[in-house]
């Protein structure tokens, strides 16, 4: 049996609407919902001028590959937290920009991204290890719809 914890998932970008289709079923086979516990996720569950916010408890080991792969490949950047394991592995805050590579930060259950004493000495001084925190704290975009009459998009919303 797997290992399981929580998982948030933040994601946001441009992305076509036969794209946000493919998105869709991705989101629902990795059983993430808009609310902890909620119910399957469901394209009209998007959220109208923000990022796509996800939740999940009971994840095996963490992982939500597919979902970090389609955003990788369509450009769409995004916020991963997943919890630790007692004695396995410990929480994690994953941040993409929509490209390049994703970066990873140690955090807490709460995701509060942490530091130890190596990264410190890493960093060298505070104001590189204030630069750590601030890549930490990236602000996901808006998940926008383009519309295929209408090449400025539309934000993602119930209409």
């Amino acid at each position: 049996m797997a290992d399981r914890v929580s998982v948030t998932f933040t994601l946001g970008g441009r992305i076509s609407a036969a794209d946000f289709e493919a998105l869709v079923s991705v989101i629902v086979s990795e059983g993430l919902s808009t609310e902890w516990d909620g119910p399957a996720f469901e394209a009209s569950h998007r959220t109208e001028g923000g990022p796509l916010e996800l939740f999940a408890n009971e994840v095996a080991w963490g992982k939500v590959e597919a979902l970090e792969n389609f955003c990788a490949n369509n450009g769409l950047a995004y916020h991963f937290w997943a919890g630790g394991y007692f004695a396995e592995w410990s929480a994690e805050r994953i941040i993409y920009r929509g490209e390049g590579a994703p970066e990873s930060f140690i955090a807490d259950e709460s995701d509060r991204v942490l530091i130890d004493r190596g990264e410190v000495e890493r960093r060298g001084s505070i104001e590189a290890v204030l630069a750590y925190f601030d890549a930490a704290d990236f602000t996901v975009p808006p998940l926008v719809i383009e519309d295929e009459g209408d090449a400025a998009g539309k934000e993602v919303g119930h209409g």
